[in-house]
């Protein structure tokens, strides 16, 4: 069999299309051009960037070492909440899904009835219902309120991609579980769910970055995230946009952590496999 070997033309380009260069080339045109158009937009503003009083809000420092600032301790706030909230809300994700594929029909009632109120009313309302009107029921503050309200909003989605990642394993794994005597809780935990975590695991990253983001909600009952924070400050000092800007900086650094986090659990998982 004779093989034809592509022009030189096409394999250079080839070869200069897969190389890490062309793709630093490409990412350092993309940052020149953002960088000309705020340029540009802001001589058309007449606005004055101050961008060096920003660390000090991050952190100070003096003769008896360095503090954080107040964008970094709403930062620890941040990431209080949405820790808490992710766990929570996995957990409950996890039980309603279990509940939808139940036999049982009041099992599948409450999940039903908590999915559709749930998705289908703003988590701003959902929020403002727990803190002013169950919060003073049940006596709890601010702070478990937010998580609360998160929790059960994120839950409801994931408890969605939970499901899906649950139906997709064939049923000759169930049928395999039961042959050999298994019951149904060690057939969800030691066949079920470890071969759908591996498939849902996309989805469940992005619900994650969902939840930090919406996160910020929680400073509108006068939690002092990093959202919240950020407002008192440019309340003092009217430093908009170098703050708001700062500020999504944070945000970003946090969700592209967690997706280099998960990216690297999915290539361990194809190892294990």
């Amino acid at each position: 069999m004779v093989t034809v070997s592509p022009p030189p033309v096409q394999s250079l380009w080839r070869k200069i299309h897969r190389s890490p260069l062309f793709d630093i080339t490409q990412f350092s045109i993309l940052i020149l051009m953002i960088l000309w158009f705020f340029d540009s937009g802001t001589e058309r503003l007449g606005y004055n960037w101050q961008w060096y009083q920003i660390p000090q809000y991050i952190y100070t420092h003096d003769e008896t070492g360095y503090y954080p600032g107040p964008l970094w301790d709403g930062l620890m706030v941040t990431f209080r909440i949405s820790g808490i909230s992710l766990l929570l809300a996995f957990s409950i994700g996890l039980a309603t899904a279990l509940f939808r594929l139940s036999n049982s029909f009041v099992a599948r009632i409450i999940a039903r009835v908590y999915l559709e109120a749930i998705r289908n009313t703003p988590l701003l309302i959902q929020l403002f219902f727990i803190y002013f009107v169950l919060g003073p029921v049940l006596g709890i503050g601010r702070m478990t309120s937010a998580i609360l309200a998160l929790s059960l909003f994120e839950g409801a989605y994931a408890s969605e991609i939970f499901r899906a990642g649950i139906v997709s394993i064939q049923r000759g794994q169930w049928e395999a579980s039961y042959s050999l005597g298994l019951s149904s809780f060690d057939t969800y935990y030691c066949v079920i769910l470890p071969q759908a975590i591996r498939r849902i695991l996309p989805p469940l990253t992005s619900q994650a970055i969902s939840l930090i983001k919406d996160s910020a909600l929680v400073s509108t009952i006068a939690i002092y995230d990093l959202t919240m924070q950020a407002q008192a400050v440019i309340a003092e000092t009217f430093l908009t946009f170098e703050l708001w800007f700062t500020v999504a900086v944070m945000y970003l650094a946090i969700t592209v952590t967690l997706s280099f986090i998960v990216h690297w659990m999915e290539n361990r998982f194809k190892v294990l496999t």
